[in-house]
């Protein structure tokens, strides 16, 4: 699949490491992370944003959306010199940062509201041959090579699978991340209505582009304020360009690959 220089690769470009040179890493790591995950009920007697929870969901139920510039430029050369995929690496980041932050882990289960102790991506992969695309997921792992190597093995499985969501045993603790490697927006939307309130946030990035010597791509974040204000917004982006920024740090452990 031809790439156009500067931009960002289609989300199905394969690049130097094979799902075989990962397979062994994740047999080894897989199981140690629960999927399902722990569930804390909160407390509304001690929690500092119950009455902010209970105003943007009574009161005024909002939604807010969120676009900025991250500078993607040492993750896309460390990945070039690594051999590894530009979107698992940038789904690696985005997850990490949403894992470390209580807020974008909120969910109601069983009538509940709570915080899971992890939530897992749901992301979009293309089909080329048609132009349609399906959700699939796959387990957060905080080690890198684990969470990858699940990524890779992923993909290359249901790559092929047609239909909006393919892979079966979809968890409860989600995240969804879309690629749009297409189009460099400055802003992005989203009027989504589902069976009940949607507390995780709603992440999409799109195509990286060169000026100044940076590469630079646009995220959105789409965020339910009963779950997080401009405060907790703002963190989790600082959260997602400081491991963007310190990349080596983490992709150093995929070096045996």
């Amino acid at each position: 699949m031809r790439k156009v220089e500067g931009s960002s690769p289609p989300v199905s470009t394969t690049e130097t490491v094979s799902i075989e040179a990962v397979s062994s890493i994740f047999s080894i790591e897989k199981g140690m992370f629960d999927v399902n995950a722990a569930f804390s009920p909160i407390d509304f007697a001690h929690w500092p944003r119950a009455s902010h929870f209970e105003y943007y969901t009574n009161v005024i139920r909002t939604n807010y959306a969120v676009t900025v510039r991250l500078d993607v430029s040492a993750l896309r050369h460390k990945c070039q010199a690594l051999g590894l995929r530009f979107y698992p690496a940038m789904l690696y980041a985005v997850m990490r940062a949403v894992n470390s932050r209580q807020e974008f882990r909120m969910a109601y289960r069983d009538g509940v509201l709570g915080f899971y102790s992890v939530c897992h991506p749901s992301y979009t992969i293309f089909h080329a041959d048609d132009h349609t695309f399906s959700d699939i997921w796959s387990e957060y792992h905080p080690h890198f090579p684990t969470f990858y190597a699940g990524v890779l093995r992923d993909i290359d499985i249901w790559r092929d699978v047609k239909g909006v969501k393919t892979k079966p045993d979809h968890p409860d603790n989600f995240c969804p991340v879309s690629c749009v490697p297409w189009l460099d927006f400055t802003a992005a939307a989203h009027d989504t209505a589902g069976p009940g309130p949607m507390f995780f946030p709603v992440i999409t990035f799109g195509k990286y582009t060169a000026s100044d010597g940076k590469l630079t791509l646009p995220l959105c974040l789409h965020i339910h304020h009963a779950a997080a204000d401009g405060y907790h917004t703002s963190m989790l982006l600082s959260d997602i360009q400081s491991l963007l920024d310190h990349c080596t740090d983490w992709l150093a452990e995929s070096s045996a690959l």
